[in-house]
């Protein structure tokens, strides 16, 4: 494929992605086929000679788009939101022509810079305390990491790098594989599975502190925790018996604002001073709700960001950008750079000790990184904070709209607040005539939900996902929903 070629193709492209943007309501949102479908429909070797572009896409239609689940079709409510607008599209187009691997300032001068000042825009946005915003001469910054995942198993593996040579500094006999047996980390039993996994990676023991009746973690509930293990005379308190010295190894506890079952925020300014006190790091996973503090009247929910020590929330979920781009600031860069900081001398250049520089490679496990910020310039300059202010406050009033209708049904209840665009409800009944509903609604392909548990009941998420979900969209799929529910309850066995 010659330039001109790629003008033609790219052209039609365009006009691929469009036509099925537009049209991707007209298309089941949930795939109906068997596990290794795809294998008999393509040849078991990669050709030898080269294929026509026609054929390619001809096989686009005939072999993926049958196996798409259509995560922005109006009609998917599952999960969360995976962000998209055409600006981002475009940029992500240009960041592959560019192809730069900047994994330096050196690698890429635009690379960096722009993603420093976009973190700072974005940071500002949310109206993050000074110390979070590099600026020109602040001691934090922020970073894009590929997902909320990396950015939990970051702040870990930081976390755990500063408790051990805390440790050792006052008590340099101890070996580090002992302090790291000592370690504990605490987070919501609500919180997202990455945070567990990140605990495994790390080689740290994970406790997972109770909710209320929200869903949410108290700062008694966290306090009681530590002082139960203190008074143990186990994690979180550390003895060393080689200098008769008790050395308290606190370590980190995860805060969530938006858990992953229920969208319950954690009582930050409660648990913060706590952490502070208890020389704990604190990272904040915002992963879904992040994006709505752009608007003030959720910008309360995100009181406490003063205490922690790093803050995530994911772009590419609410705030038009698409997948990958997760935000994630640090109070001190010095703690993470620490904790990852490697100098090659193949990578090494004459500018990396300027206080305007920072090679993000040490910001993050994997060396490459792409040119992401382009998707946020892009985004924020074409939509404005007014845009995407006005894009949160659409979808959550869609899910308020999708509340009232459920609550009008005396069939159904609502099973934790709706604070966002998330709805949990589910049949008033057993956990299996809602499995039974669940089953029904994927079967059918015409709307796409799935499941969490809340105090041992199962209870269907309604997110409101796709950009371009309208009211339409959430009145058909209440009725597709109370049609199904009617044809259950119809059912003998029920």
């Amino acid at each position: 494929m010659d330039a001109a070629e790629f003008r033609r193709r790219g052209r039609e492209m365009v006009d691929y992605v469009a036509d099925y943007l537009e049209n991707i309501e007209q298309r089941p949102v949930y795939p109906d086929l068997e596990p290794g479908y795809l294998r008999s429909l393509i040849p078991s070797e990669a050709p030898l000679e080269p294929e026509s572009y026609e054929d390619v896409m001809k096989d686009v239609e005939r072999v993926i788009m049958p196996g798409i689940t259509h995560w922005h079709s109006p009609y998917f409510f599952a999960y969360f939101p995976a962000a998209s607008s055409y600006p981002a599209m475009l940029a992500d187009m240009l960041c592959g022509a560019i192809g730069c691997i900047g994994f330096s300032w050196a690698a890429s001068p635009a690379c960096t810079e722009l993603e420093t000042v976009m973190l700072d825009w974005l940071g500002k946005m949310l109206q993050l305390p000074e110390c979070f915003i590099a600026g020109t001469d602040g001691h934090g910054g922020g970073v894009i990491q590929g997902t909320a995942s990396e950015a939990t198993l970051i702040s870990l593996l930081a976390a755990r790098c500063k408790a051990i040579r805390r440790v050792q500094a006052t008590n340099p006999e101890i070996s580090e594989a002992e302090v790291l047996s000592k370690l504990v980390a605490y987070t919501s039993e609500q919180a997202h599975s990455s945070v567990e996994r990140a605990a495994l990676i790390g080689g740290v023991m994970m406790r997972k502190v109770p909710t209320d009746k929200t869903y949410a973690v108290g700062g008694h509930m966290l306090k009681q925790m530590v002082e139960e293990d203190k008074a143990a005379g186990f994690i979180p308190f550390y003895v060393t018996k080689h200098s008769g010295i008790e050395c308290v190894c606190l370590f980190q506890f995860c805060a969530t604002l938006g858990t992953t079952p229920s969208c319950a925020f954690d009582h930050t300014t409660e648990l913060g001073p706590i952490c502070n006190d208890e020389n704990m790091w604190m990272h904040i996973d915002a992963a879904y709700a992040g994006s709505a503090f752009i608007c003030p009247e959720f910008r309360p929910l995100l009181n406490g960001i003063e205490f922690a020590d790093s803050f995530n929330f994911n772009p590419h979920k609410w705030l038009l950008v698409n997948f990958d781009c997760s935000a994630m600031w640090v109070k001190k860069r010095t703690d993470i750079i620490g904790a990852f900081k490697m100098e090659p001398l193949y990578l090494k250049h004459e500018n990396q000790e300027s206080g305007l520089v920072t090679d993000y490679r040490h910001w993050q496990i994997p060396l490459g990184r792409r040119f992401r910020s382009l998707k946020l310039w892009f985004v924020f300059r074409m939509y404005g904070l007014k845009g995407l202010q006005a894009h949160i406050r659409k979808q959550v009033a869609l899910a308020k709209e999708f509340e009232s209708l459920v609550r009008a049904d005396k069939r159904f209840e609502i099973c934790a607040e709706v604070i966002m665009g998330l709805v949990c409800f589910r049949l008033k009944g057993s956990n299996e005539l809602n499995q039974n509903l669940l089953k029904k609604i994927t079967k059918s392909q015409e709307i796409h939900l799935v499941p969490c548990q809340l105090s041992g009941r199962f209870v269907l998420r309604f997110a409101i996902c796709a950009r371009t979900t309208e009211s339409r969209h959430i009145q058909q799929a209440w009725r597709h929903i109370t049609q199904l529910t009617f044809e259950l309850l119809q059912e003998p066995s029920h």
